[in-house]
């Protein structure tokens, strides 16, 4: 895959055999953003953290985004940044106003919903435990971004039976392919 890529574990830091580790595996060179506390996020503080990896990069990333990720994308799109991305892959989106949300939102609300600045994918499964379907169509809808429905995928996560994920890295490879002509 041609494109650099910052990936952005949720909640619990996306474990080892979720997709997004199997994916770097695959792709030494794509870095996973670092964060203090994957337990308790703290919304300025990660943002503030993704803005540093994004000033890293030598050019534009793809930010690979997985369940809270999803918020953090769109709040650091939101957050002033001077700095600029290529685009977003964003995947099982979290609702941290729905009432199952697991843990405090920690800043996280309200969830923007501003067209965001750049590129976007929103990959949502149809009974995902921490996002109802026609909320993340809501959130595709609102930032601007293709929406694709993979049917009954759960949190699309490694709990959910998405390790390797094949599909999923077609779909990225795709996203790529059409920002990167």
């Amino acid at each position: 895959m041609k494109c650099d890529i910052l990936t952005l574990a949720g909640l619990w830091n996306s474990g080892p055999q979720h997709w997004q580790t199997h994916w770097e595996r695959k792709y030494p060179a794509w870095t996973r953003v670092p964060h203090r506390d994957w337990n308790n996020p703290d919304r300025d503080e990660w943002v503030a953290e993704l803005d540093a990896a994004i000033a890293e990069c030598e050019g534009r990333p793809i930010l690979v985004a997985h369940s809270l990720a999803c918020m953090l994308v769109a709040q650091w799109a939101q957050s002033g940044s001077k700095l600029k991305i290529a685009g977003a892959f964003l995947v099982a989106p979290s609702d941290v106003e729905a009432a199952s949300y697991p843990i405090d939102a920690n800043g996280f609300k309200p969830i923007p919903l501003a067209k965001l600045p750049f590129p976007s994918i929103v990959v949502a499964s149809s009974n995902d435990e921490y996002v109802a379907p026609d909320r993340a169509r809501r959130f595709a809808s609102a930032w601007g971004s293709k929406l694709v429905e993979i049917g009954p995928a759960g949190h699309v996560n490694g709990g959910s039976g998405y390790g390797p994920w094949p599909e999923g890295e077609a779909m990225l490879d795709e996203f790529c392919r059409d920002l990167n002509p």
